[in-house]
């Protein structure tokens, strides 16, 4: 009885394993390659798929989802003979599993070596400040040529992307310098139309301000002017409305020029030919007030002294 249980419990350890061989589970996003005594059946897609055990094998289970692989920095040289280390990150996506399995060996080392060289001939043809410059144009160009090469090993490569270009030492110490010395020419030029600007405001405050300081003298000028003339023509009005006399005039004058003469400054003064007449008009004038005060005394009894004042009471007639 003994080895008949030994050979029942082999054959359920052999229908548990077949079980598990007959039964394969396939995550979503997932495909696996089956193979049946060494070739190629079918792909299993993801979901519960059966299949011969001991017959069929699963070769390759593969990830179907987009992978990122970043490549190490490779050492590539510019058109003008300088050595720049590129670091790039290649985004691709499985579209065939069973191209991806039999037709390149090991996808991966070959997108890579792809890209490798695919750099090396883009960047041979730029210069160093192009190549710094032109990112954009070196991941499509080298996405297009990962695209077409790797189409027929079930690979898309959705895109590629330069993490880094580094330049020699020698050459970023130059570049270093020549961005400080663009940096200090820019400042400087900012200073100078800083300084340009500021003189020119400067320069147009001044002359807006010597021009109303002009305006405003002028206008004062003329109001000063016009205040003068108003104050002449009051004056001259008034004298005209008062209808004064020679007389009058005269002696008004005469009592004017005390204050011409007025001040430790006034050295020399010219009197004019007019004060002639004004002082022949006051002579005459006060003979006559003195002529009538010696005619009232001779009729007090001096008749001969009468006769003078009379001669000058007509003498300025007569001349």
């Amino acid at each position: 009885m003994e080895p008949v249980i030994i050979v029942l419990i082999i054959l359920v350890v052999l229908v548990f394993i077949a079980l598990i061989k007959t039964i394969q589970v396939i995550p979503q996003a997932s495909a696996a390659i089956v193979e049946r005594f060494g070739r190629y059946t079918r792909t299993l897609n993801a979901g519960l798929n059966i299949v011969v055990p001991f017959i069929d094998t699963i070769r390759n289970r593969i990830d179907l989802r987009e992978q990122v692989v970043p490549f190490p920095p490779q050492p590539v040289i510019t058109q003008d003979n300088l050595v720049v280390n590129i670091d790039t990150v290649i985004y691709y996506q499985v579209t065939d599993a069973r191209a991806a399995t039999y037709e390149v060996a090991s996808y991966i080392q070959a997108i890579e070596q792809l890209t490798v060289t695919t750099l090396r001939n883009i960047i041979g043809g730029m210069d160093l400040e192009r190549t710094l410059t032109s990112r954009e144009e070196i991941n499509a160009a080298l996405r297009g040529v990962l695209d077409e090469a790797t189409g027929k090993w079930g690979i898309r490569v959705n895109r590629v992307e330069l993490k880094a270009i580094e330049p020699p030492t020698s050459i970023q110490d130059s570049m270093e310098k020549q961005m400080r010395a663009d940096r200090d020419k820019r400042a400087a030029i900012l200073q100078a139309e800083g300084v340009r600007q500021s003189e020119i405001l400067r320069a147009e405050g001044e002359k807006q301000s010597q021009i109303l300081r002009a305006e405003g003298e002028a206008k004062a000028a003329a109001l000063r002017a016009e205040g003068e003339a108003q104050a002449v023509r009051t004056v001259f009005e008034a004298i005209h409305a008062g209808d004064p006399d020679q007389k009058l005039l005269s002696y008004q004058y005469l009592q004017m020029l005390p204050k011409i003469a007025e001040g430790d400054a006034n050295k020399l003064w010219i009197v004019p030919s007019e004060i002639g007449d004004a002082l022949k008009g006051l002579s005459g004038a006060m003979g006559n007030l003195g002529g009538l005060g010696g005619g009232s005394g001779s009729g007090g009894g001096n008749g001969g002294a009468g006769v003078p004042a009379q001669e000058r009471r007509e003498k300025p007639s007569i001349d």
